[in-house]
């Protein structure tokens, strides 16, 4: 078992490029598409804001309505998040005043409304639904983090289109799509409904956010309307390069201290997990190989909404008394994905939980197991492991070794330490 076990702390070595001053940054992509050509005095623009934990994403937004508002246009934000924050108005507002995204703080006011009209439907009978404040408005401006998506695969995942098509579908149009991806891929769908989408709204440009493995931005890039379908696969192919990964791939247990929606949209990221396929079921990739997955807490800005916990094979009465079933259900019933709410077995310490994991890994010496412990899948830059992989150390340039081998037992209550115990 882990008490006793031997574990050591390993630095990875990821790409640290990012972008030192992102205002300007941002200032000069708008600067380069000339919106001064198209945005008339007095126009209405539509920004989207969505419920992702994007890093500085309030001051890119802020940023993004001040130089509209330099142009004489008149920007309002629409909160673009399907069916989060409980598919209510009210907790939309709060999802993205946790972000720092207020009409105090934006300079703008904040359209919230869960209301949505029927634009059309493409040729296989797919509805095409869009938020009416966002069809009135002269123009729209998409702005989001462009990165692999948790469910789907494909050249298109997540990122400016799905804001267009989902987040401003709110809750019925995220019912609809996710709907349609069970029979069709995101590409399909993208490549017959966005020009409906685009043909009732003037999309002026669409911001891309690319982060790198430290959650910092990495890159940006405006983009016309018209070029978002052409320029976001090779943006989504640059994510995934910079994205941070498990160090190694033979994994007996996954220990994870924190899962949350301000970690990946389905609690834990799929793409570090690899418990990704099309209904979200937990066939492992065959290059994974993780066992079993113990997830020990929920994020505080989840606010209780624990889509996802179903991918784990055991959790923590904790983290269960926190869950809010009723935004839980209905992000995880929107999403077509009844499964990512089951609740795994349920220990009341750390101990009990690690003990039946250990029991179910199928290694015969326990003093054997390969055993990975992780903040989040969003944390991954140190990473606690077990003294087996010593030797997989050897020859990898991306891996440091910061702390000496040592025993890790249990507290009074049966809990592991903090993760930082080594500071």
């Amino acid at each position: 078992m882990i008490n006793g076990h031997k574990l050591i702390q390993i630095k990875q070595k990821f790409s640290s490029h990012s972008i030192e001053d992102i205002a300007e940054r941002i200032k000069s992509e708008m600067a380069n598409l000339k919106l001064d050509k198209r945005v008339k005095p007095g126009d209405s623009i539509a920004i989207t804001a969505g419920s992702r934990g994007i890093t500085d994403i309030n001051m890119i937004t802020r940023t993004v309505i001040d130089e509209l508002i330099k142009l004489k246009g008149r920007p309002f934000i629409i909160p673009a998040m399907g069916s989060h924050g409980g598919a209510t108005v009210s907790g939309q507002l709060n999802v993205l005043a946790g972000y720092g995204i207020t009409e105090e703080k934006m300079g703008a006011p904040i359209k919230a409304a869960m209301e949505v009209m029927k634009v059309g439907e493409d040729k296989s009978g797919i509805p095409v639904y869009l938020d009416k404040n966002v069809i009135d408005a002269d123009h729209v401006v998409a702005i989001n983090r462009i990165k692999p998506h948790t469910r789907f695969a494909g050249e298109i995942e997540s990122g400016l289109i799905k804001m267009l098509l989902v987040g401003l579908g709110k809750d019925v149009g995220a019912r609809v799509y996710h709907r349609a991806i069970m029979k069709n891929t995101f590409d399909r769908i993208v490549e017959s409904v966005l020009p409906i989408v685009l043909s009732k709204l003037s999309v002026l440009f669409g911001l891309a956010i690319v982060e790198n493995a430290y959650g910092k931005v990495a890159d940006i890039k405006a983009m016309m309307g018209e070029d978002i379908i052409k320029e976001e696969p090779r943006l989504k192919k640059r994510s995934f390069e910079l994205m941070a990964k498990l160090p190694f791939s033979n994994i007996d247990l996954l220990i994870i201290d924190n899962m949350g929606k301000d970690i990946s949209g389905t609690g834990m990221d799929t793409n570090i997990i690899e418990r990704k396929d099309e209904n979200s079921s937990k066939t492992a990739n065959v290059n994974a190989g993780i066992t079993r997955i113990f997830v020990r807490d929920l994020t505080p800005n989840s606010h209780g909404n624990a889509c996802g916990i179903g991918l784990a094979d055991f959790t923590t009465q904790k983290l269960v008394n926190k869950i809010n079933f009723q935004e839980t259900y209905i992000n995880c019933v929107t999403a077509l994905r009844p499964e990512g709410a089951k609740i795994p077995m349920t220990f009341e310490s750390d101990k009990d939980a690690i003990e039946a994991a250990v029991s179910t890994c199928g290694i015969e010496n326990a003093g054997n197991m390969k055993i990975v412990w992780i903040k989040s899948t969003l944390d991954l830059e140190k990473v606690i492991v077990s003294d087996g992989y010593l030797d997989d150390l050897s020859g990898r340039n991306d891996l440091e070794q910061i702390s000496s081998a040592r025993k890790i037992t249990f507290d009074s209550s049966g809990n592991l330490p903090l993760f930082d115990m080594w500071g």
